[in-house]
């Protein structure tokens, strides 16, 4: 695992413990951005791997989806869940009359820490990269 990739990790972490945070407190339109991001960082990380960054969201999540969807690597749920939280944080962030219920954001909260364990399991499988490798233990 490369460093980039456990710092986009911990993003995604943090990320969920922030939802959850936003969630109990009753903002419950941050808190679908937050779970959106959580399972974005995890898909960007999946990415990173593979040596392919993106700078767009549609990007990340078209790539996502055609990398390791399409192929069979991921379950098919996982893109699922990451579409559908994209939208649920456009409507959190842009529309005033619409709101995502509490009910929606739990799940939400719930699928990303899905998707942050299917990364933690993914990378205990991975080996350290070749160029972490040779840097000094901090």
């Amino acid at each position: 695992m490369t460093v980039e990739q456990q710092e986009t990790l911990e993003k995604a972490r943090d990320c969920a413990g922030g939802a959850r945070v936003l969630a109990g407190s009753g903002y419950y339109d941050l808190a679908a951005g937050r779970a959106y991001y959580a399972m974005f960082h995890v898909a960007r990380m999946f990415l990173l791997e593979h040596g392919m960054n993106f700078s767009k969201h549609s990007s990340i999540l078209s790539a996502f989806g055609q990398h390791f969807i399409k192929t069979g690597i991921l379950p098919a749920h996982f893109h699922r869940y990451l579409i559908n939280a994209q939208d649920k944080r456009l409507t959190g962030d842009y529309q005033t009359s619409i709101h995502v219920p509490a009910e929606e954001v739990a799940v939400l909260i719930e699928q990303a820490e899905e998707f942050i364990q299917l990364a933690e399991t993914h990378l205990a499988k991975v080996p350290l990269s070749l160029s972490d490798a040779n840097q000094p233990d901090e």
